[in-house]
C-alpha cells in the first residue's frame, strides 16, 4: 500500500462541521468529524446493535472503541464523521483512500477514487426515502471535493439490503472481492452518473 496523499478526503478537527446541506424533507443535515470521546455513547450503541452486525464492531467495549476512532482520527488516509439531521445523529460515516487499505489490494484503485463504510443509526421523524436522501448528502459532501471522481463500496455480499440499496442509488456493480474476515461486493459511482442521475430522491 501507498502512503500517497491526496487532497480528495475532507478533514478537520474533532467536532468540526465540515459540511451541511438543507433537504426539503430531511431538514437541515451537518456533516461534523467524529469526537471518539463526546460521540462515544451514540457511536456505541450504534455498533453493538444486532442490525449492526455487518460493521465488524460489537464486541468492542466503549473504551476500544474510543481508542480506534482516536487512532483512525490520526490518519491522514481515514477518516470519520457524525451526520446529525436537526441536531439528531443518524449517520457514523467513515472515508477512505483505497489505496491506503486493504481494499486497493483487490482492486485497480484509480486516482479519483474515494472509498467509503457508513452505518445508519437513528432516524427522527419518518419520512419516505429516508436512506436515499441521507445518500444524496452523503455523495454531494464527497463529491464537493474537485479531486473526487468515483465513490467505491464493497459491502458483505450477505448484506442484501445494502447491495440492493447502492444499486437502486446508481451505484454500478463490479465484482466480488476476499477481505479480512468478509467477501466484499464491490460498486462504484463516478461523477458522471452521479451529476446525471443523483438528485433523484
Amino acid at each position: 500500500m501507498t502512503t500517497l496523499s491526496t487532497q480528495r478526503l475532507v478533514s478537520g478537527p474533532s467536532g468540526a462541521i465540515v459540511h451541511t446541506a438543507d433537504d426539503p424533507v430531511l431538514g437541515r443535515v451537518e456533516v461534523a468529524v467524529l469526537d471518539p470521546v463526546a460521540d462515544l455513547e451514540v457511536i456505541h450503541r450504534w455498533v453493538t446493535a444486532p442490525t449492526a452486525r455487518f460493521w465488524g464492531l460489537g464486541d468492542l467495549t466503549p473504551q476500544e472503541l474510543s481508542d480506534l476512532y482516536a487512532y483512525v482520527d490520526s490518519l491522514s488516509t481515514h477518516h470519520a464523521f457524525l451526520i446529525r439531521r436537526e441536531g439528531l445523529p443518524i449517520v457514523l460515516l467513515q472515508t477512505y483512500e483505497p489505496e491506503n487499505d486493504p481494499l486497493g489490494e483487490v482492486y485497480a484503485t484509480e486516482p479519483g477514487d474515494v472509498g467509503i463504510h457508513f452505518l445508519l443509526g437513528d432516524r427522527g421523524a419518518p419520512v419516505r426515502g429516508f436512506t436515499t436522501r441521507v445518500a444524496h448528502v452523503i455523495a454531494g459532501f464527497l463529491f464537493s471535493q474537485p479531486a473526487v471522481d468515483r465513490i467505491v463500496i464493497e459491502p458483505d455480499v450477505g448484506n442484501d439490503r445494502a447491495v440492493a440499496r447502492a444499486r437502486l442509488f446508481g451505484f454500478a456493480l463490479g465484482p466480488q472481492v476476499e477481505l479480512p474476515g468478509k467477501s466484499g461486493q464491490l460498486a462504484f459511482l463516478t461523477r458522471e452518473a452521479w451529476e446525471s442521475g443523483g438528485s433523484r430522491a
